[in-house]
């Protein structure tokens, strides 16, 4: 059986959205944007808790960007 990281606490996130942002959007979205391309942008942010990740999406959304993917990096 293989040992399962917990769902709580701090963790990095990989999220990919539809648009272009260049780096200058960083500091926004408390992270930093790791690449853009094809018109999509892809973001790695260091989030505390749910509670943050929710913010974060909910910034996308207010921004109007179609959000692709979002995925948990384990540590």
């Amino acid at each position: 059986m293989t040992k399962q990281s917990p769902w709580h606490g701090p963790s990095t996130y990989e999220i990919e959205v539809y648009g272009r942002l260049d780096r200058t959007w960083s500091n926004w979205f408390e992270g930093r944007i790791v690449g853009s391309e094809n018109a999509k942008t892809r973001l790695s942010i260091e989030i505390s808790d749910q509670s943050a990740l929710l913010g974060i999406l909910n910034r996308i959304h207010n921004l109007g960007l179609p959000l692709i993917s979002v995925n948990r990096i384990n540590k």
